[in-house]
């Protein structure tokens, strides 16, 4: 903090550094600059808005047909793609086309779309609910927010593990038990005798 100063100052000051006066608070009273590197600073700013996007989430809208006539083969696979494209954080727009006769059993296109979302009730919610324009019948899902600790895919698997089989383990023997091993206390050797003294000689 250079405190209040001229201009022409503070330019002389910045230009004796090599670096920029620049002015980052136009409307303050007075206005408040900065002596930095101004082409250090754009280039860091650059870089940080690339950062940016890239880390942002471009959500689009994907389109998946049907008819009110699919057979069963071709719904998986339409179910499987909308599967990939939720996964990949887009949102999904159901379409349903009644073709000739079909128009006047709107009812059938009503059960594909609802078993539809019935399906993909566990990674998709609905956005837009099923709602009939002319030949067309419609709606809109949004994958399921994420929660805290799991991934994009169920964290729990799809079976269960079977559980192992249990080992039979052959029975244990109880230890011997064995009694203290004590040695006998020694025998005292027996006290050495004194040898008898012989009498003295008597001489006649």
């Amino acid at each position: 903090m250079l405190g209040v100063m001229a201009t022409r100052d503070a330019q002389k000051l910045a230009d004796a550094q090599g670096l920029d006066l620049v002015e980052i608070s136009p409307n303050a009273d007075p206005p408040v600059c900065k002596i930095m590197d101004f082409g250090k600073f754009r280039y860091e700013e650059s870089i940080k808005r690339k950062q940016a996007r890239k880390a942002q989430i471009r959500q689009q809208i994907k389109e998946v047909k049907f008819h009110a006539s699919v057979d069963e083969h071709d719904l998986q696979t339409k179910l499987r793609h909308i599967r990939e494209f939720l996964a990949a954080g887009d949102k999904v727009k159901i379409t349903l086309q009644y073709r000739g006769r079909e128009n006047a059993h709107k009812e059938l296109g009503m059960e594909v779309v609802t078993r539809v979302i019935k399906e993909l009730d566990p990674v998709a919610m609905v956005e837009q609910h099923p709602r009939l324009l002319g030949r067309l019948l419609g709606c809109l899902l949004a994958p399921r927010p994420v929660k805290p600790g799991q991934s994009g895919k169920s964290a729990q698997p799809a079976h269960p593990p079977a559980p192992r089989p249990a080992v039979a383990v052959p029975p244990v023997a109880p230890a011997a038990v064995v009694a203290p091993v004590v040695a006998p206390d020694p025998v005292p050797a027996p006290a050495p005798t004194a040898a008898p003294v012989p009498p003295p000689a008597t001489t006649p």
